[in-house]
């Protein structure tokens, strides 16, 4: 492991560190971005009194409220 990434230390430490809190901002900004979007995107439900507990066509009832 020694020949393998050449940076041992503080140097890649520091590199280590700085990737981590790159992908980390990175992942957080696409969350916030995506939570807001989805969280202004409601749904409006049609025929309630149709809807069944465990059934696999719930998904028809459910239409984008545009």
């Amino acid at each position: 492991m020694n020949g393998l990434f050449g940076l041992n230390g503080l140097t890649g430490f520091i590199i280590a560190v700085v990737l981590l809190l790159s992908i980390v901002a990175g992942l957080g900004t696409c969350a916030i971005l995506t939570q807001k979007s989805v969280a202004t995107d409601y749904y409006k439900i049609e025929q309630v009194d149709a809807i069944k507990q465990i059934d696999i066509e719930n998904a028809q009832h459910r239409i984008s409220a545009e």
